[in-house]
């Protein structure tokens, strides 16, 4: 299999992304620029963002999004704060998720676009975002989605495992961007839901949206060329509305708030 999905990936790369190391920060120089050049992914994240803003909730405060890197949440959202665990010349700071350097009850929300199976311990990362969220703010994520289609497309097309079967919310961490799980979501808000609610008690799930089966996987992403033009985009989201998102979904919308103690 591992083989297969070798040649897949030749085959289908996207020009002068092949064999580079993830953990460099040229990576996520490429990949910003990826976005930009593809326009077919540029609106697949542009509606991300759009879906992630109606999520904003009506309180003053500071927006911070984590692992901005190669997206462009800030042109869509001027008073967020961008960051990135390493230094990147277009982010606002350089920051650890478990280790965030705000007051207590400080932040809006905390936004996140394919972050969250990357923290190699999850559960630092929603203490920290408890105690600097205000009472009713809010963690917006968009996050790989388990699904019987989404298991098939990962194990033959892309570099991250999909482990449904980890024990912990834990995983050990040898880079930013190489080191992750993208069941991780699903473990914590689906698989283990009981648990994240009895350790977590003052974090209400508001919202848990799996959606888009295939437009992602047809724009080729930030690491292979698109399938589809850019126009067939409307087309193929009616389509989408179609499919069963709980067996189809690739990705889901993960909406957290805080609740008042």
């Amino acid at each position: 299999m591992a083989e297969k999905k070798s040649f897949i990936n030749k085959i289908l790369a996207y020009p002068g992304t092949a064999q580079l190391d993830l953990d460099d920060p040229q990576v996520t120089y490429r990949r910003r620029t990826i976005i930009k050049e593809k326009r077919f992914l540029h609106a697949i994240y542009q509606e991300w963002y759009r879906m992630q803003m109606d999520q904003l909730p009506e309180l003053d405060g500071k927006i911070l999004e984590i692992g901005s890197g190669a997206g462009f949440f800030t042109e869509v959202c001027a008073q967020s704060i961008a960051s990135e665990i390493f230094y990147c010349p277009f982010v606002d700071a350089v920051l650890d998720g478990t280790k965030l350097p705000f007051p207590d009850e400080t932040l809006r929300a905390i936004v996140m676009t394919d972050v969250f199976h990357h923290i190699p311990d999850v559960e630092k990362f929603l203490q920290e975002a408890l105690r600097t969220l205000q009472s009713g703010g809010r963690i917006i994520m968009i996050e790989p989605w388990v699904s019987r289609w989404s298991r098939w497309v990962m194990d033959r097309f892309h570099s991250e495992p999909m482990d449904t079967e980890m024990k912990t919310w834990q995983f050990p961490s040898h880079g930013p961007l190489s080191s992750s799980n993208q069941a991780l979501p699903w473990i914590v808000f689906e698989r283990d839901r009981d648990l994240f609610e009895q350790k977590f008690t003052e974090i209400k799930l508001l919202a848990l949206q799996p959606f888009m089966p295939f437009r992602y996987l047809l724009s080729g992403g930030v690491s292979m060329r698109s399938l589809a033009p850019a126009g067939c985009n409307a087309f193929l989201k009616s389509i989408e509305h179609c499919f069963d998102r709980k067996r189809w979904a690739m990705f889901a919308l993960i909406v957290l708030e805080k609740t008042s103690r």
